[in-house]
């Protein structure tokens, strides 16, 4: 009797995880079978899985997860800010009437633009926590943001980098659906929004060095050196990672996802270069990650590979995903930055940079942050 009470505990909580992992909407979806042809198609998808360019090892043990957990737990005194971040609030009248091309972030990797009138989202986190539990994981520095998704105008397309929860975030998206013309994601991703009820004629999905024209904009899904999964029903690999080109009339921008430093960043400069401006990963990384983050000092000369004339170091300012201290990565990148003599804009968190101006925001505004 005893076995028996016990067996059937374990089948409970068998089926109580299977139900989690296949059915808890903010673990996403699977692939529709006109995208899971596509996928089975693609180059870069091999042995079952997407893989990078050039090989990217993983190597994870037991022991570094166990003491990487410890050291998360126990944290360190300068791993996030003490004070108040400084915010911007966001002007939506100036957004809308200034014609100019121009990038706001709104910390982490979050960015709105407007490029050639067109208006762009970036990897839409909004939510407090990046994490698919609300009150549990990487908690969001800043007790508000330049803007809710209620307070923004309706925008043209959301591009999405990868389908990692501090990118491609359940809240966000479902608050979003009704407001976005167009998803334009990396190829694998739309099985997620679709499981969130985006339309799906809403969404197009690219693999790497394909290109779809946008209301005058050339938007090109170019490589990354990252990997993606969300568990549950979508697996380690099922879904794409990718940087992005975003060619205007006016100008053109470089948006980097998530990315290890590697040759694809000269490719991509070769292919669609000089960039006006780039929006480089430059946060969150580990001697243990380094084939999928760069360091800022990596993320400079990426910068310089793609041709960039301008760089903004985003991924950081928001959360803490890894164990440096929280201005590390633009302290740094501001420190590269000089030796390399190359431009870093380093806005407050909701200000607007102009990307054909001369004059841009670097003023060290985190160093005010008690």
């Amino acid at each position: 009797m005893k076995y028996y009470i016990i067996i059937t505990i374990i089948a409970i909580i068998a089926i109580f995880i299977f139900l989690i992992l296949h059915y808890y909407p903010p673990l996403g979806g699977k692939s529709s079978a006109e995208s899971r042809e596509r996928i089975r198609e693609s180059v870069n998808f091999i042995d079952g899985k997407f893989q990078n360019q050039i090989p990217t090892p993983m190597d994870y043990s037991l022991k570094d997860t166990a003491d990487a957990l410890i050291k998360t737990v126990k944290g360190r005194p300068d791993g996030k800010p003490k004070g108040s971040i400084p915010v911007v609030p966001f002007d939506s009248k100036a957004y809308l009437e200034n014609p100019e091309d121009q990038v706001i972030w709104f910390g982490h990797s979050t960015l709105l633009l407007k490029a050639s009138g067109v208006k762009l989202l970036i990897d839409p986190v909004f939510g407090d926590y990046a994490s698919p539990v609300r009150y549990f994981g990487p908690k969001r520095y800043s007790d508000q943001l330049p803007a809710q998704i209620e307070d923004l105008p309706e925008i043209d397309a959301v591009i999405i980098s990868h389908d990692h929860y501090d990118h491609l975030d359940y809240g966000s998206i479902l608050k979003l659906k009704e407001k976005v013309k167009q998803f334009i994601v990396p190829l694998g991703v739309a099985g997620h929004l679709t499981k969130w009820g985006v339309d799906p004629g809403n969404i197009q999905e690219l693999d790497w060095w394909e290109e779809v024209s946008f209301q005058g904009l050339t938007i090109v899904s170019t490589p990354a050196r990252h990997f993606s999964g969300r568990g549950g029903a979508s697996g380690g690999g099922s879904t794409l990672w990718s940087s992005w080109a975003i060619l205007g009339e006016r100008s053109k921008i470089y948006y980097s996802g998530d990315s290890g430093y590697a040759p694809h960043f000269k490719e991509i400069g070769s292919k669609y270069g000089p960039f006006d401006l780039t929006l480089m990963e430059c946060g969150q990384y580990d001697e243990k990650w380094a084939n999928i983050h760069m360091t800022p000092e990596e993320s400079v000369m990426a910068n310089l590979d793609v041709q960039g004339k301008r760089m903004i170091p985003v991924h950081w300012g928001a959360f803490t995903l890894a164990l440096h201290s929280w201005t590390d990565p633009v302290e740094r990148a501001r420190e590269a930055a000089g030796n390399l003599n190359a431009e870093l804009a380093t806005p407050r968190i909701g200000e607007t940079v102009f990307v054909e101006a001369k004059e841009y925001p670097n003023a060290n505004w985190w160093g005010d942050v008690d």
